[in-house]
């Protein structure tokens, strides 16, 4: 056998190599994460629910997921196990010690914040509600309307046709 004939299993077998080792690796730091949950810890579940540990048992754990609500979780559901900085912000809206108020956006609740106010006298003008305008006839036109204003030709109405 050649030795070029043999390079591309070569190469397939160290990626496969390489991608099996990367992936035992990421199973081991996650065991390690969720062996480090005690009771109190914020974690977060693969299914993006924010919880805190009270119980943890050999495949379990009991989460409390709102003032007095238990469930019960497998610890291979358990996608993250957060500091406590990081979900007091997340859960309660904390934003730490350091963090100035003036370094964050203010965002109003509603958009009426966003738009100058109107004075008395303006608001025919700002609404564009002027005399000198004439406003387009947005209805909708039936057939009697058509019959009315005499649009009817060879009395058939548009959109029939002569086909069979």
């Amino acid at each position: 056998m050649d030795i070029l004939t043999l390079l591309p299993f070569i190469v397939l077998i160290g990626a496969m190599f390489l991608m099996t080792r990367s992936a035992k690796k990421k199973q081991q730091q996650a065991a390690e994460m969720r062996n480090q949950m005690q009771p109190g810890t914020g974690v977060r579940t693969i299914g993006g629910m924010y919880a805190t540990v009270k119980e943890v048992g050999d495949d379990t754990v009991l989460l409390e997921v709102a003032p007095g609500v238990h469930a019960v979780y497998a610890k291979n559901a358990i996608g993250a196990v957060l500091d406590d900085d990081e979900y007091n912000r997340i859960v309660h809206g904390d934003t730490g010690a350091d963090a100035g108020d003036g370094d964050l956006p203010v965002v109003p609740d509603d958009a009426s914040s966003l738009v100058p106010p109107a004075d008395a006298g303006d608001t025919a003008a700002a609404s564009g509600d002027t005399d000198d305008t004439a406003k387009p006839d947005l209805t909708k036109k039936t057939d009697a309307d058509d019959t009315a204003r005499g649009d009817v030709k060879d009395g058939k109405t548009d959109g029939e046709g002569d086909a069979k």
